[in-house]
């Protein structure tokens, strides 16, 4: 399908995608598809007041009726998947099953969501003085800002924005630079939802373009309760500092550098295809990607050869084709930095396989890439950074403690996985002694997760959880409360305090 046809298929008329000052480009070739307009500072400003009104209506919403609206829009996207997910594929570079995959994301948090929207459960806690109750309830936050990257362009910040509309708080979404197209066409398809819902206060959800200047006005702003930026740690720390000095709320999912651990009992076969999406999906732009592969030495010698051998024939090409497993890098940037992070891997002492620039002839413009495999004698000083390119560092172990102290031995924590049929292996894994990260799976590989369970990672990946399980409370305010029911005041711990 032609690009103009894709892009019309999403919604996205002639006049929203010309005479911008936004370059738009698709990593499928290198070609310009897009002039958008950015938002300037008087933009920002008035679209952060719509939102402060439209909170002060959408609190008063019942929160089962606020999931309502989220129904309505997990129905438009399913009737738009097909169209959103190719757009996904042309703007970010994915595979067209990724990109549908994406959008199936949104569409399951939207059912998470919904049934969240009565669960929003508080406690009723003990109260040491007679006639007294106390609880604990929930309360709607505030304007939640999203910063979302280019490599999971939809998907992210659905996990954000389904659950703050059911907490009560109204969104402003501020997608990456390079993929504001997939923002806009998505925005179309909640103003659907919100003409069916009929009752939603201007302002609800709102968009707006930009790089760093538009993101730092949403993070300096007081009136925006919550910010949850998703990208590099470099972005993490200036979010976050920008957020705390006022005091607000921030949700940080920043980088990742994951590893595998594969022992001595694991099954090969299973290991193997889990190696090989985990590594080379997205074109090893997840922040989930298998970026270091640590090998029992007994198991290296029948593993490595298999896996340089798939790697061999990958099929590398269009990623709005049938068959293709490997698209592009996002851009030039980013296939230079691959490059050069495989410099630094042979100057560190590593062997590398595969690796360089792929479909030169057939797509001069576009950042196509062999994955690389780096056998490293240790772990390394670029083995300890995120490249954001499929470079798979690959290292030996002895003993489970050694793997384990290398798995853990870098700043990031986000994901994680061991392949074992050991059960003291795995249960160690996954104990308080075992894998610093904030997921950690077993017989699985590290990317690829379920929206069911809390997203996010440790130390310098921020220590954000977005999506399942009870990822709704960053979204909302705590609130303790003591009922007192009786004709006495008795006062907490026993204190006597006579007038």
């Amino acid at each position: 399908m032609p690009h103009r046809e894709i892009l019309s298929a999403a919604g996205l008329a002639s006049a929203e995608l010309t005479g911008g000052d936004l370059v738009v480009t698709t990593p499928v070739d290198g070609s310009e598809i897009a002039r958008v307009k950015s938002s300037t500072p008087a933009d920002v400003t008035a679209t952060i007041a719509r939102s402060k009104a439209a909170f002060e209506a959408w609190r008063r919403v019942p929160a089962p009726r606020r999931g309502e609206l989220v129904r309505l829009i997990g129905e438009e996207l399913r009737a738009a998947k097909e169209d959103l997910g190719r757009l996904v594929t042309l703007e970010a570079g994915k595979i067209l099953q990724e990109g549908l995959g994406e959008v199936q994301e949104m569409i399951d948090i939207c059912d998470f969501a919904v049934g969240l929207s009565r669960q929003l459960y508080g406690l009723t806690i003990a109260s040491e003085r007679p006639g007294h109750a106390m609880r604990e309830t929930w309360h709607p936050m505030g304007v939640c800002a999203i910063i979302s990257a280019f490599n999971f362009p939809v998907a992210v910040w659905s996990w954000n924005a389904a659950l703050a509309l059911v907490c009560g708080d109204p969104i402003i979404w501020k997608p990456s630079e390079k993929t504001p197209l997939t923002a806009l066409a998505t925005l179309k398809i909640c103003e659907r939802a919100l003409a069916r819902f009929g009752e939603a206060p201007d302002g609800l959800i709102q968009v707006v373009i930009g790089g760093r200047d538009v993101g730092a006005a949403l993070t300096e702003s007081p009136d925006v309760a919550i910010v949850s930026a998703t990208g590099s740690t470099r972005m993490g720390r200036t979010v976050g500092a920008a957020v705390a000095a006022r005091f607000g709320r921030s949700i940080l999912e920043l980088g990742g550098n994951n590893a595998m651990i594969v022992a001595p009992t694991a099954d090969l076969d299973m290991a193997l295809r889990a190696i090989v999406f985990a590594a080379v999906g997205t074109a090893g732009q997840r922040c989930t990607t298998l970026r270091r592969l640590i090998v029992h030495k007994d198991v290296y010698h029948k593993l490595l050869p298999r896996l340089k051998a798939v790697y061999d024939g990958l099929p590398i090409g269009d990623p709005l084709q049938p068959g293709t497993l490997v698209g592009p890098l996002v851009d030039e940037a980013a296939a230079v930095g691959m490059e050069r992070a495989l410099e630094r891997a042979r100057a560190e002492g590593g062997t590398v396989h595969g690796g360089g620039r792929a479909l030169g002839n057939r797509f001069p413009s576009g950042a196509y890439v062999h994955p690389a495999i780096a056998e490293m004698p240790k772990q390394s000083a670029v083995v300890c950074e995120e490249t954001f390119a499929p470079i798979l560092y690959v290292m030996r172990y002895e003993t489970i403690d050694q793997a384990i102290a290398i798995q853990n031995g870098v700043p990031q924590g986000l994901s994680s996985s061991i392949f074992s049929t050991d059960v003291r292996e795995t249960e160690e894994f996954v104990s308080a002694t075992g894998s610093d990260c904030g997921i950690a799976n077993v017989n699985i590989g590290p990317s690829g997760a379920e929206i069911g369970g809390a997203f996010g990672g440790e130390k310098e990946t921020g220590g954000g959880r977005e999506s399942g399980s009870d990822a709704w409370k960053a979204y909302m305010r705590r609130q303790t409360n003591t009922v007192n029911y009786s004709r006495a005041l008795p006062l907490a711990q026993g204190i006597k305090f006579e007038i």
